[in-house]
């Protein structure tokens, strides 16, 4: 799966964004179980945590992506955080601030459904956007330029770099969907009653810049896929496919730490584990 992890430039018009794996659902039921007791084990170990971070276009399938692959996991061990738009109070904070404190605790997985990338992507899209943040030295939209992006690309950059330093296990997905399966997947949302609700008329008018956005998403990627937080694109067109991916590659990786390992039981204990158990078959 190495493939598509980001490792040099890239240029998403000659990326995939399909791929059929066969028997896709089958190797995932059987890469979340490992995935799911690799957790217990980081769990126990509680030296690291992970966050996985993921971003795509609307009908990416981030939603359906969560639920299956961390299926297997014990409910305490992962925690999902889903970001919409800044509320009053996280607009009295940099940008970065409602993300940290959604961090995941060592010992646990944080997924973020949509991150700290829509920062530099709504926002670059639609520049007006910022002004909200309300930044001291930016009060005009002619101030959201190069030199902004850059320096807001740097502190992204920095942010995880300061994470993983301190034991956090980044991993970035980019779900890389076709304009044409986007086209699909919105009319299903339309032509099934029950889906309707997921529909938004703002869901078109964002389609309308698909090209502006697949600039800013090759940008980001190019700028930040780091050795210790990678870029991955992912193709999406086929979602049980991307799914087992998602999950291959996040297991293939956290197994190249040999010392994430259960803690050993004190000497004392270990020593007194046949009393132990005589004391409760005695009762």
């Amino acid at each position: 799966m190495d493939n598509y992890k980001v490792t040099s430039n890239i240029a998403l018009k000659d990326t995939k964004t399909k791929v059929v794996i066969d028997d896709a659902k089958k190797k995932l039921k059987e890469t979340r179980k490992q995935l799911g007791e690799l957790q217990d084990t980081i769990y126990a170990h509680g030296k690291y945590a992970v966050l996985v971070c993921l971003q795509g276009m609307d009908t990416a399938g981030k939603d359906s992506l969560i639920r299956e692959v961390f299926k297997d996991f014990n409910a305490r061990g992962v925690e999902v955080h889903s970001f919409k738009v800044p509320t009053e109070l996280e607009l009295k904070h940099d940008y970065l601030w409602r993300h940290y404190i959604a961090l995941p605790a060592r010992g646990k997985f944080g997924v973020f459904n949509r991150t700290h990338y829509e920062n530099v992507l709504v926002t670059r899209v639609h520049p007006g956007y910022i002004m909200g943040e309300n930044i001291p030295g930016v009060d005009s939209v002619d101030e959201v330029n190069d030199d902004f992006w850059k320096q807001r690309f740097e502190q992204i950059n920095n942010f995880e770099k300061h994470i993983a330093e301190n034991g956090t296990l980044i991993f970035k997905f980019f779900l890389n969907l076709s304009k044409e399966e986007q086209k699909n997947r919105l009319l299903r949302r339309l032509n099934k009653q029950e889906k309707n609700w997921k529909f938004s008329p703002g869901d078109l008018k964002e389609r309308k810049l698909w090209d502006t956005y697949q600039e800013c998403y090759e940008d980001a990627i190019n700028r930040t896929s780091k050795p210790h937080a990678p870029w991955y694109t992912i193709p999406a067109d086929d979602k049980p496919s991307a799914r087992y991916m998602v999950a291959k590659i996040m297991l293939d990786a956290l197994s190249t730490y040999q010392d994430i390992k259960e803690p050993e039981l004190d000497d004392d204990v270990k020593s007194n584990l046949e009393l132990y158990k005589q004391q409760l078959n005695n009762e």
